[in-house]
């Protein structure tokens, strides 16, 4: 699916087709971020915010997360396919269950990518998420995003609509949802406290903002 203006598509379509992006009118000076389906609301809320015009976005399938070793090879693809059509081009991925291939391949293409070994450590910060780690390895983190498209990614993907009772099997070694909350919205933090229930976890709500998404995209924002 195609951006028009800075408006982002509906979730449904960044988890299948993710966000595509036609060449800009103008290139110079103009940068890309290539970034996962799931952030495109975030990014684009920055964008407007700070009046980052120049910036533009283009999603991958956030679904890309259930196969995380295709996730290293898309990112290259369109890296090589628009890195001619821009000054610079920033990933919006950490690791992501890569196992490194994708830093690898971004420090051979020239191109940066932000830190972190995932989205739940760079919203939250880098630095304070590791302070943590150690004593939250049962803990069970969903974003936004993850909130709204609980069902598409954890609910179906483990079978638990059609297995209800596989429940335990999977989580019965967590012991609570933390939904890191991007936004302040009461309906997410029913939705967050619902997933909970169903997963039969402890719910805590944290709010983390952007986090180091927004320092990333300052950065790359002026070049």
């Amino acid at each position: 699916m195609a951006l028009t203006g800075d408006k982002a598509p509906d979730d449904d379509s960044l988890t299948e087709s993710g966000l595509a992006v036609g060449p800009s009118p103008e290139a110079a000076g103009r940068v890309l971020l290539l970034a996962c389906g799931a952030l495109a609301h975030e990014v684009l809320a920055l964008k407007r915010l700070n009046g980052w015009d120049h910036l533009d976005l283009q999603c991958l399938p956030a679904k890309l997360h259930l196969y995380p070793e295709k996730i290293t090879e898309e990112v290259v693809r369109v890296v090589e396919a628009r890195r001619g059509d821009y000054d610079a081009i920033h990933v919006l991925y950490a690791d992501c269950g890569t196992g490194g291939q994708l830093q690898a391949a971004c420090d051979r293409l020239g191109v940066e990518m932000i830190a972190g070994p995932h989205c739940y450590s760079f919203f939250e910060g880098n630095d304070a998420f590791a302070a943590h780690a150690d004593s939250e390895f049962t803990a069970f983190y969903l974003t936004d995003f993850l909130v709204r498209q609980f069902d598409a990614f954890v609910w179906k993907p483990m079978g638990l609509d059609r297995h209800p009772e596989l429940r335990d099997m999977y989580f019965g070694n967590y012991t609570k949802l933390v939904y890191q909350a991007q936004i302040d919205d009461p309906a997410l933090d029913a939705r967050a406290r619902d997933c909970a229930a169903r997963l039969g976890l402890a719910y805590e709500r944290r709010f983390t903002g952007y986090g180091d998404l927004a320092g990333f995209m300052a950065d790359a924002a002026r070049g």
